[in-house]
């Protein structure tokens, strides 16, 4: 699972790399959860093209009623469980609407607990993943939009995560006892396809990134 991730500072890299006409103002560039940030979607209302958007990092759906909108706001959905996600009240929507998007990521952060494990840290060590041949990485994700309390629609987006416990990289992350999960990071020929796929494709693209075209880096805290 991913709660912290690092987006693109280089404007002219996210539009070579993702297609987009234009880098939209707002977005911060170290992402935690709640925060801003920047998403690659195909629009539903044409098919003219790609675009960049500022949304909020944890998806709220569109069938949130406005009673609602206080306790969606804070429960964590920044990454979706691809398992579930179908049929999950808070990203059903998304889904079978096929609001698919893409997030542009210079890296991602998971803790190592094994120095922990083997008593040589007492707290688990951040670690930055990124693309081996140092191009950005385009997670494939879900986006939505609610009305707020204002009655202003709001945009917002989640991670696809998968099953890890095979991974040969990923594996190795997070706590012992617990299952591993990692985003789905695309493959770059797969990004047209994954933002026009229909939702009955859409489990076709959620398969593990070559974990040999990364690179796991300890970061100092």
């Amino acid at each position: 699972m991913c709660s912290h991730y690092q987006t693109l500072k280089d404007a002219e890299l996210l539009l070579k790399k993702f297609g987009a006409p234009n880098k939209p103002a707002g977005g911060k560039y170290d992402m935690w959860p709640r925060y801003p940030g920047v998403f690659i979607r195909r629009p539903v209302e044409h098919d003219a093209g790609d675009e960049a958007v500022v949304g909020r990092w944890g998806l709220i759906s569109a069938m949130t009623k406005a009673d609602g909108l206080d306790k969606a706001g804070k429960l964590s959905t920044v990454n979706a469980r691809s398992e579930t996600a179908a049929k999950s009240y808070t990203f059903g929507n998304a889904w079978r609407r096929a609001q698919h998007c893409i997030i542009p990521a210079d890296g991602i952060f998971e803790p190592d607990w094994r120095p922990v494990y083997e008593g040589r840290s007492k707290t688990s060590v951040p670690t930055r993943f990124t693309r081996a041949d140092g191009a950005p990485l385009g997670i494939a994700g879900l986006w939505d939009r609610w009305r707020d309390a204002a009655g202003q629609l709001q945009e917002s987006y989640t991670m696809l995560t998968i099953n890890a416990d095979e991974d040969p990289l990923f594996q190795n992350y997070h706590q012992a006892g617990k299952e591993k999960r990692m985003v789905v990071i695309l493959p770059e020929g797969a990004y047209g396809e994954w933002l026009t796929a229909p939702a009955d494709a859409t489990r076709d693209f959620l398969v593990p990134f070559p974990a040999d075209r990364l690179v796991a880096t300890p970061m100092e805290k």
